[in-house]
């Protein structure tokens, strides 16, 4: 029986993008809403129990009561929210955090899709911490730069239709009270004792992120830690760490775009110093393609080869 799915706040950017990236696939058959019973209560609780996995592509709390509405012991639940990423009764769903990590996506019920910046910031860190190559006591400093779609619909409309937004502009910095949400993330799922001193920072370009962690390295060198990262992640289909020589001078946020693709970089300086960077799409690997990969994993159907790409 062909899988059903419905994606709840399908109309949201995220849950755009994951429509679009499941269109013209024959084996998931897409729930919607009759347009006519939109604004119906009943209709949205009848679609998430009749669907195999229900796809929460919503704000915390709107999440958080569709989780109450699921009365069909059947029905998985894949949230693309902050709400439950670091609940440890939800199955992080990074299928490269750790080798054991897809077949816990598989056999789980309740899925909490990775944060944006997140993903870039876990990516680097979890191989790293594990491998004792940063402390788990470090208290870092990252710095994440996306485009205008992470801040979803308003901020797309204020930048390509000129309403009003304070994040609306060539650049900005924002998050400067140091509490945003994917902290306790980035620590949990990193493999840190402390939250990271995060600021995030957006720009006037629509997709693309870079993630990087600044790092003064005692004991440990620079081909060491990628030498990690390049053991942790080889054979993954969808992250790749950038050989030395293949380090760009210049790094420009949009390169993946569109794309499920990951990719970590390690630079050295002078007087000990390293940065690692992560880039992805906010979208593709930080937002949408990632739930379609994770909805794959989790149906038994990652072995069909998609690749999660925006046609």
């Amino acid at each position: 029986m062909t899988p059903r799915v419905f994606i709840d706040g399908e109309a949201g950017t995220t849950g755009l993008q994951i429509r679009a990236r499941l269109a013209g696939r024959s084996d998931i058959e897409l729930l919607s809403i009759d347009p006519a019973r939109r604004k119906d209560p009943q209709a949205r609780r009848e679609l998430l129990n009749a669907a195999d996995v229900a796809v929460l592509c919503l704000h915390d709390d709107l999440a958080r009561e569709a989780v109450s509405l699921i009365q069909n012991p059947e029905t998985r639940l894949l949230d693309a929210s902050s709400a439950h990423r670091t609940d440890p009764n939800w199955t992080y769903g990074f299928p490269e955090l750790e080798a054991e990590q897809p077949e816990l996506i598989r056999s789980a019920r309740h899925v909490s899709n990775p944060g944006c910046y997140a993903t870039g910031a876990v990516a680097l860190l979890r191989p790293l911490t594990g491998a004792g190559l940063i402390s788990r006591g470090a208290r870092l400093s990252i710095q994440g730069f996306s485009g205008y779609s992470g801040g979803g619909r308003v901020l797309v409309d204020a930048h390509e239709q000129g309403t009003p937004h304070p994040l609306a502009g060539p650049f900005r910095s924002y998050g400067l009270t140091l509490d945003h949400k994917h902290r306790p993330e980035m620590a949990l799922r990193g493999g840190l004792d402390h939250a990271p001193l995060f600021t995030p920072h957006v720009g006037s370009w629509a997709q693309g992120m870079l993630v990087q962690i600044p790092l003064h390295l005692e004991g440990v060198t620079v081909s060491d830690l990628r030498n990690a990262l390049s053991q942790h992640y080889a054979g993954q289909r969808f992250v790749s760490v950038i050989p030395e020589a293949e380090n760009p001078a210049i790094l420009g946020p949009e390169a993946l775009n569109g794309s499920n693709r990951l990719e970590l970089f390690v630079y050295g300086g002078a007087d000990g110093q390293a940065l690692l960077v992560a880039r992805l799409d906010n979208l593709g690997k930080g937002a949408s393609g990632a739930a379609v990969q994770n909805l794959d994993v989790m149906l038994g159907l990652e072995g069909a080869g998609h690749d999660y790409r925006l046609s």
